[in-house]
């Protein structure tokens, strides 16, 4: 008899466990409460211009070529996966700058250039980063954590690599230059971690980084999200969109189905949960787990939000690079300001997306589409008022520097423009703090000390997504619904 599957929202995470669950012949319906597919991955059409609202950096192509292999079919028939090169250009106010790829030849050079003393350095950086990636990704990446023991197993690996340090301490044994070390600790940022508190061991991402390549969607992200959608309904999955679920419905300690705004009802012998952790806790599921876990969840640390100007320009601009590292005048110290203390800072560190540099068609003929997203407290540590004056003054203030330092006449050539604040991740994505990655990625809250890929008592309740094992990013997602449709596709043969 074919076994039911609900899984709740159309992210990454989601729509990757669904593929996975109807390649295995599990009758599969997603049910997603925003009016189109992508969860955080959602796009915008406005004057012309296409804006992904993120993630916009795709690694690990191999992780998304392997979700049309289950059914023999090829990802080159739905998406076009296009290099990116250089990965990103980093500049910082000085006007150093630092093209970061993987051509090894260019990047001796790039590191020379900042510090010749370094090139070793990195080398040996790049030994430690290939050790991590091998325990801590192509080894557990997938695998769910489900009991202390299996973190028991992992403890060998964790004390080698020295898995209580941070990103950024490991990196400074290794090269000297402040810049260098910020060029090689940022990216846990790219996953709501701290450079200075997250675990040595995402220094993994520099060796996904450097041995898949970083790559964009032609047409945006948004053309990726599209493409698991097409791959999902041609296995005979059914998506519902614009209907969001109101209850996951318990009888004992089993999940038996959802409920949805519309009045809809469906059954399912299993439940995954794509969606915000706290809210599927605390306001969707109706059985006594659900108050114990979000008072739980409530004391854990979670990531910072963004706030992220979108806007279109006229011109062309061959000059400024598909992915920017707009460094601040401090490090350190707006880290601390994000992350600990709890303050807007007056400076910023941007992350300047340039997909039309790219691909053309991101923008009407002639212009160029641009978003820069600055990384920010969650609502938890700051209340601005993002909705307001607050909010535009703070939009003003990334695009002056943005002018100041990549795009002169910026102002001059604006087209349209609108920004994205940490109350809309509230409202829109249901994300608890208006964080932006779920629970942040510090050791303590990693494998099996964060949330579980199944439910502790409710055995057909799964969990899929950046608060899962192994966090967030696409392959992170990806690698978490791999994860959970073992362990559903392993109680479905168990299951008389």
């Amino acid at each position: 008899m074919t076994r039911k599957a609900i899984v709740v929202g159309a992210g990454f995470g989601g729509l990757a466990l669904a593929i996975r669950l109807q390649s295995a012949g599990v009758e599969t319906t997603v049910v997603e409460a925003r009016d189109k597919p992508g969860g955080r991955a959602y796009h915008w059409v406005q004057d012309g211009f296409t804006f992904d609202a993120g993630p916009t950096v795709i690694t690990d192509p191999p992780c998304l070529h392997e979700l049309w292999g289950l059914s023999g079919q090829h990802m080159a028939a739905d998406v076009d996966l296009v290099p990116v090169m250089p990965f990103y250009r980093l500049d910082w106010p000085d006007g150093s700058t630092f093209d970061y790829s993987n051509d090894e030849a260019a990047l001796a050079a790039e590191i020379a250039k900042l510090n010749p003393a370094d090139v070793g350095g990195y080398r040996k950086f790049l030994t430690y980063s290939k050790g991590v990636y091998e325990q801590g990704y192509v080894k557990l990446g997938s695998v769910a954590f489900l009991d202390f023991a299996s973190m028991i197993r992992a403890a060998p690996a964790l004390m080698k690599y020295r898995a209580w340090r941070s990103v950024y301490s490991i990196v400074a044994s290794y090269v000297a230059d402040e810049r260098l070390r910020q060029a090689l600790s940022f990216h846990t940022l790219l996953v709501g971690g701290n450079p200075m508190t997250t675990s040595s061991i995402y220094a993994l991402i520099h060796t996904i980084e450097k041995d898949g390549g970083v790559w964009f969607a032609r047409g945006g992200t948004n053309a990726l999200v599209g493409g698991l959608v097409r791959l999902f309904e041609r296995l005979g999955g059914t998506l519902r969109l614009g209907d969001p679920v109101t209850a996951i419905e318990t009888q004992g300690d089993r999940a038996t189905g959802v409920a949805t705004a519309s009045g809809w009802r469906g059954t399912a012998d299993m439940v995954a949960c794509n969606g915000d952790l706290m809210h599927s806790y605390r306001d969707l599921l109706d059985h006594r787990r659900g108050p114990k876990v979000a008072k739980s969840l409530a004391r854990k640390r979670w990531s910072p939000s963004l706030f992220v100007v979108h806007f279109g320009v006229k011109g062309d601009y061959p000059d400024i690079a598909h992915h920017s590292i707009l460094f601040g005048p401090r490090y350190k110290g707006l880290l601390d300001d994000i992350y600990s203390n709890g303050v807007v800072p007056q400076d910023f560190s941007l992350y300047l997306h340039h997909p039309s540099a790219t691909d053309p068609g991101m923008a009407p003929p002639g212009h160029a589409t641009f978003y820069a997203l600055a990384p920010v407290a969650h609502l938890g540590k700051v209340q601005a008022d993002w909705d307001g004056d607050f909010g535009r003054q703070f939009a003003d203030a990334i695009l002056d520097e943005v002018e100041a330092r990549v795009l002169p006449g910026l102002r001059a050539n604006l087209v349209t423009r609108f920004h994205y604040t940490p109350a809309d991740f509230g409202r829109d994505l249901s994300a608890h703090l208006g964080s932006a990655f779920s629970l942040e990625p510090v050791l303590w809250q990693s494998a099996w000390f964060r949330a579980h890929n199944r439910d502790d008592v409710i055995s057909n309740l799964y969990f899929v997504g950046a608060g899962t094992h192994p966090g967030a990013g696409i392959p992170g997602v990806v690698g978490s619904a791999k994860a959970t449709a073992a362990l559903m596709l392993e109680s479905q043969i168990r299951s008389p």
